[in-house]
């Protein structure tokens, strides 16, 4: 306490004339309306500023609620789309279970949003696995899509409140793609060298193809949506054993960055694989055969 008493004593001048320069302003702003104006306007633009960076700050803390809040309204419009439906037989019963519109449409995909909380891409074999499990109706064979509507995955394990996805940088896995541009299919894998790039197999070499040509999800695929997009053609070869391209491409997703993505269920996929089970058996197992 002594030494502020001294530095008052010290500094009582400069102090005084700091009070009553104060004072003075006060007076001006107070009394004299165009100082007034232009006071007000000096405060006006210095609050504003601290207030701007104290929202961007803010904001910053904020954003991966906010980022949640549109991934879910995402989510309900993305059930909303026609893609997601086909036309119904109005001649034929359908199962109340999958549910029809007044447009006598049937309801074929249906999107769950998610969170990835963990994820891998330096492996043969990766992996990612989000925050949403079989309480939230997350099932095995469940295909995922990233947030910007490229493929990711396919669910393979699930638990009560997380589901594991093998990621299409896994060397097991296959895709069935196709050619935006042409329609012409065939497989997408991942040898396992760079997460930067995955291979297209199964497409001839009487197919003139170019240099960013858009790979997206076959209409084959039991997992995934038709058309959603998986890459772009990055580089051509000829493979001289063959009769097909050697189709390098770049993927659409950032694996390194994967956050928030949508699990897909196709409604009719168990119907699906138990036809092609069930046909399989029956032509290729001879004691299944009827006379």
């Amino acid at each position: 306490m002594r030494n502020v008493f001294l530095f008052i004593r010290r500094y009582h001048t400069f102090l005084l004339f700091l009070l009553l320069q104060v004072l003075c302003w006060w007076f001006l702003a107070s009394f004299n309306r165009f100082h007034q104006a232009r006071f007000l306007g000096v405060a006006q633009e210095l609050t504003g500023s601290i207030n701007q960076r104290y929202d961007r700050v803010e904001d910053f803390f904020q954003l991966r609620a906010e980022n949640e809040r549109v991934h879910g309204m995402n989510d309900s419009l993305l059930n909303q789309l026609s893609e997601n439906s086909l036309l119904v037989d109005t001649q034929q019963q359908v199962r109340q279970e999958i549910g029809t519109d007044s447009l006598k449409t049937l309801r074929r995909y249906v999107y769950r949003s998610a969170t990835v909380i963990y994820n891998s891409i330096n492996e043969e074999k990766n992996y990612f696995q989000i925050d949403r499990g079989a309480e939230e109706g997350i099932r095995e064979n469940m295909a995922v899509l990233n947030s910007d509507g490229s493929a990711v995955g396919v669910i393979v394990m699930v638990s009560p409140h997380f589901a594991q996805a093998m990621s299409l940088l896994h060397v097991q896995q296959r895709v069935n793609a196709s050619l935006k541009k042409t329609g012409d299919f065939g497989t997408l894998e991942w040898d396992g060298a760079h997460p930067d790039q995955l291979l297209l197999k199964g497409i001839p070499k009487s197919l003139f193809l170019k240099i960013g040509d858009t790979v997206v999800t076959s209409s084959y695929s039991f997992n995934f949506p038709p058309g959603k997009i998986l890459g772009k053609v990055s580089a051509l070869s000829t493979d001289k054993r063959t009769n097909f391209h050697i189709i390098e491409v770049k993927p659409a997703a950032n694996f390194r960055n994967l956050q928030q993505v949508f699990v897909v269920e196709n409604l009719q996929l168990e119907e699906q694989l138990n036809l092609n089970r069930e046909s399989r058996k029956r032509i290729e197992d001879p004691k299944s055969r009827r006379p």
